[in-house]
């Protein structure tokens, strides 16, 4: 419960205040959607393993790889 309540003042910084996530505990993968079921067009991926996930020009979501690493 302290992990959530910290990650709260970063979570409200965020370009959406309604979100969806998602953890693949295999794959160690984390998904954060700004709608609720997005279909993005493009992709960027940083050299950090952050994906960035796109409509046009408004962000739809983001992928963390190895989200548990972090």
């Amino acid at each position: 419960m302290s992990s959530l309540l910290q990650a709260v003042t970063h979570l409200i910084k965020l370009p959406k205040l309604r979100m969806w996530l998602d953890f693949d505990a295999e794959a160690d993968v984390l998904y954060v959607h700004f709608e609720e079921k997005p279909k993005s067009t493009h992709s960027d991926m940083r050299d950090d393993g952050i994906i960035f996930d796109y409509t046009g020009s408004r962000l739809v979501g983001v992928t963390i790889l190895e989200a548990s690493r972090r």
